[in-house]
């Protein structure tokens, strides 16, 4: 069984820009098919504006092509300390994620509502895991 995970903005630019790193290596596991990445909406327009350079944007197909497109019927509203980022525990809840993968685990601090079966990591904690 393939873990089906999200991947915050921060990991994948990250892993765009640096050739070697944590969140480089995520994104080669993912597309070596040991994660299922969950894409929506939101994700996809946050990917894509800060990702204005051509380059990069170019490389996001190959990210994109894997990934499982899912729809957020219910919005949770765990209200995070950043806003913006709620959708990602939505995203990942709708599509039966157990991981969040992002460089900033403080932006998901506190949140009104707990999610016990999601896990919220940085990318080389995960990595060391398995």
């Amino acid at each position: 069984m393939v873990d089906k995970i999200v991947i915050d903005t921060s990991v994948f630019i990250s892993a765009l820009i640096g050739p070697t790193g944590p969140s480089r290596e995520l994104i080669r596991q993912c597309l070596q098919g040991k994660y299922q990445p969950l894409m929506g909406n939101t994700l996809i327009c946050e990917y894509e504006a800060a990702s204005p350079r051509h380059r990069i944007l170019e490389r996001c197909g190959a990210v994109m092509s894997i990934s499982q497109r899912t729809f957020i019927y219910y919005t949770w509203r765990p209200n995070l300390k950043d806003k913006a980022d709620n959708h990602l525990i939505e995203l990942a809840i709708a599509g039966n994620a157990s991981i969040i993968a992002t460089n900033n685990l403080k932006d998901f601090n506190n949140t009104e509502l707990l999610f016990p079966q999601l896990t919220i990591i940085k990318p080389e904690e995960l990595l060391r895991r398995t």
